[in-house]
């Protein structure tokens, strides 16, 4: 049984969870061992145990290489706990799993996670607001113009520009955005370009909708400094002062003796814990845990970088404005201290950046019922955000953009023709329904050849337009529509049939024209002798 890439889509770390189990069961070698001199078929030790699953995580994908063995023997624990494995007496639960010469065992049945029952499909589409909302007291001049069904007279009115005529017309202003409607943008617009990321139905089984909140957004796009670091409004919600200032020592290491701290042997450790308690005693991860699941199904889209980082960036987008100022200075504290080598080793036996993510992943990411793969998974995130921060953490500008450009169009004025809200009545709301490419093309052809054709014929009828004017009208119909009226025209003789030609007057004859006609000179003889 080999592994396979999870990708992004809900209940990822319960698929992981259940998948990881299976390969473990299907693969671990079971050999026979002797325990006080009593031998045991089918078991294995906890040594052998971490060694073997340490060598799979690394190489599977959806962990990568950066898992550690201390993280392996954490799984194990939980492994223990959940009854995936048992001790060689039965024993399980209470139990204490540590990596050493213990034996352990399968039990019969290895219980896997059940996923959680999936609510009906629902074919909703984040709903955009809509202008026929009407909001109370509304009258009928701030309603936009509906779409109507046109006749050849409606169509005249709309399209006479092509034949050299403009009538009146009077602009009609939109109805006024409201904060609440921008809002509502904001949320709607974001929320579904997530969606189509992710590549989901719906979001409902990733996050809940209800609580994301268009305030979060709207201000972490806005309220940035020139870094790029959110601005908080509220400065109780600031980082203490010292844990700020501990933090710039090691970020800005080995020029923080200008900040006239006290230096002494270990005093970098010494910051370091201090920043490491702040952050290791948050009620909650940065992440939130009603976004963890959020997080989780972006992880499966690794192996796309660029897809990645946008996903990532508009995950980070729905966080507290705190918790996103708190996150984005941990993580450039954190790059910067890897790349720092000036720095002293804050830890024996680790490396930097082995030791910034075992530090603060639990802090960043992990779920609130704390049994599924939180430290491999907040591992993956964590090393992925150090690598890419100054992309992750800052606003996408094509959604930025294109939510600029909607709210822009919503409070741009409309050019309204006279007779266009009367000639016509307005049509009922229906729903679509697929059509065979036959008909699609009859419709086509139908929709935009028939109206033109109608209208060429009213040019042609009416009699209160001059032959001068009738033609004039025809020619330029004939440069915007050839094809309407070649139909209409295949021939000129078809078109000389429009305007009958009158018969010409027969030319009266001159009088000279009478006479013998012009003799040329004649040469005569000379009269010379």
């Amino acid at each position: 049984m080999e592994h396979r890439i999870i990708g992004p889509g809900p209940y990822r770390a319960t698929k992981l969870w259940n998948e990881t189990i299976e390969l473990f069961r299907a693969k671990m070698p079971l050999r026979k061992h002797r325990s006080h001199f009593k031998s045991y078929e089918h078991c294995f030790t906890a040594t052998e145990a971490v060694n073997w699953l340490h060598n799979l995580l690394r190489h599977n994908q959806n962990f990568g290489p950066e898992v550690t063995r201390k993280q392996t023997v954490q799984l194990l624990k939980k492994f223990l706990k959940n009854h995936v494995i048992e001790d060689i007496k039965g024993r399980w639960g209470q139990e204490d799993f540590e990596d050493n010469r213990h034996l352990y065992r399968f039990p019969p049945s290895s219980p896997l996670k059940p996923y959680p029952k999936r609510s009906p499909y629902k074919a909703s589409v984040v709903k955009f607001p809509d202008w026929a909302d009407q909001p109370p007291d509304t009258t009928q001049e701030n309603i936009p113009v509906r779409p109507i069904v046109m006749n050849s007279e409606s169509w005249y009115k709309r399209h006479s520009i092509a034949i050299g005529e403009v009538p009146a017309c009077r602009l009609v202003y939109r109805r006024q955005l409201t904060e609440a409607n921008v809002e509502e943008i904001w949320k709607s617009m974001t929320l579904s370009h997530l969606q189509k990321i992710l590549e989901l139905d719906s979001l409902d089984e990733v996050l809940d909708p209800k609580l994301v909140n268009s305030k979060f957004i709207i201000h972490n796009v806005y309220s940035v400094s020139k870094q790029g670091v959110v601005i908080l409004t509220d400065k109780s919600k600031e980082l203490p002062h010292w844990v700020l200032s501990a933090m710039k020592c090691l970020a800005n290491w080995p020029s923080c003796s200008d900040l006239k701290q006290p230096m002494y042997s270990g005093f970098e450790k010494d910051v370091f814990k201090t920043i490491a308690d702040y952050y290791g005693h948050l009620k909650e991860p940065l992440l939130t845990f009603q976004l963890f699941d959020a997080f989780v199904s972006v992880l499966g889209l690794l192996q796309k970088e660029k897809i990645a980082i946008e996903a990532f960036q508009i995950c980070c987008l729905l966080l507290p404005p705190e918790n996103r100022r708190k996150l984005q200075l941990l993580i450039r504290m954190m790059a910067k201290i890897c790349l720092n080598k000036e720095i002293p080793p804050l830890c024996d036996g680790l490396g930097m950046r082995t030791l910034m993510v075992q530090t603060f992943s639990r802090c960043i990411l992990c779920s609130k019922d704390e049994v599924d793969l939180d430290e491999l998974l907040a591992a993956r995130l964590v090393t992925f955000l150090m690598d890419n921060h100054q992309e992750i953490l800052q606003a996408p500008s094509s959604l930025q953009n294109a939510i600029e450009e909607r709210v822009a169009h919503l409070r741009r004025v409309q050019i309204k023709y006279p007779g266009a809200d009367t000639d016509a009545t307005l049509s009922a709301p229906s729903f679509c329904r697929q059509i065979s490419p036959e008909e699609f093309e009859y419709q086509k052809v139908c929709g935009s050849q028939e109206p033109l054709a109608t209208l060429l014929e009213e040019i042609i009828t009416d009699n209160k337009l001059s032959v001068k004017d009738k033609k004039k009208k025809l020619k330029q119909f004939q440069k915007s529509y050839p094809e309407v009226y070649q139909e209409r025209f295949p021939t000129p003789e078809s078109e000389a049939l429009v305007f009958p030609e009158k018969s010409k007057p027969k030319p009266q004859l001159l009088m000279w024209a009478l006479k013998k006609p012009f003799q040329p000179f004649q040469r005569t003889r000379s009269f010379r002798m």
